[in-house]
């Protein structure tokens, strides 16, 4: 599994967060290809809520315009699409509604099966981003208080040893503040596995200090449908930390 491969390496990874229903199939193509020279690592497809039928022909244009990774990031069990490379199979350890924990992943299992996606165990963690979005109302849970850092390690702590490989902290699209960085700090300092990390990181700036206090990936959304040619710098910040 390469994001576990290159986490074992201490490789920083760049993951470009795609919603399907903001982009045209011209604007996915673009996007591929910046992302393709710039050399991102992933493309992350997926939606809280998906109002058109475009999934499995986003993935299909990402896939024919670049050779990056295409994860599917779902916002419920009906986001699947078997061309997908991999999928991040979440579950929302951060909230108490059954339904995010385990009782979607029922009803999703045997499409996944059947379309023979791999899939990637993820702890998903809602952090307050100072504002609600769109996936803190569409799972109808509490995210964690961006200042209770122990409670987020805390959750970390009990995914990984449930078996989640990989533990994902969201401050949401659109998030009005990231993740904090103690927070990032004192999770990493918690797990063993690999921590992905997204939601308001709009300047390179940000990226840095995102990676620098420990996410192994970070994940990059609106500020990449605004101006894709951004991708480029974004990917130099994440390269520098391999020097």
């Amino acid at each position: 599994m390469e994001i576990i491969d290159l986490f074992q390496q201490q490789k920083k990874q760049l993951a470009v967060l795609i919603d399907p229903d903001k982009l045209s199939q011209e604007q996915l193509k673009n996007t591929a290809v910046q992302a393709q020279q710039a050399g991102a690592d992933y493309f992350f497809v997926g939606g809280s809520l998906m109002t058109s039928d475009m999934l499995y022909h986003s993935v299909r244009t990402l896939k024919e315009n670049s050779q990056i990774p295409v994860i599917l990031f779902p916002g419920n069990s009906y986001q699947i699409a078997s061309n997908a490379d991999a999928m991040l199979f979440l579950s929302l350890i951060s909230g108490r509604n059954p339904d995010m924990l385990i009782g979607m992943h029922v009803l999703a299992a045997p499409y996944i099966k059947l379309s023979g996606l791999k899939t990637i165990p993820t702890g998903y963690m809602l952090i307050d981003s100072g504002k609600p979005t769109s996936v803190t109302y569409m799972s109808n849970s509490f995210p964690i208080p961006n200042d209770k850092k122990d409670i987020a390690a805390c959750t970390a702590m009990a995914g990984e040893m449930l078996g989640l490989q990989v533990i994902y902290m969201d401050a949401g699209s659109g998030a009005a503040m990231t993740v904090p960085e103690e927070m990032i700090r004192f999770v990493k300092d918690s797990i063993t596995t690999p921590l992905i990390v997204g939601g308001g990181i709009r300047t390179t700036e940000k990226l840095h200090s995102v990676l620098k206090a420990g996410a192994d990936i970070a994940v990059v959304g609106n500020r990449f449908e605004e101006d894709p040619e951004l991708i480029r710098e974004f990917t130099r910040v994440v390269r520098e930390f391999e020097e």
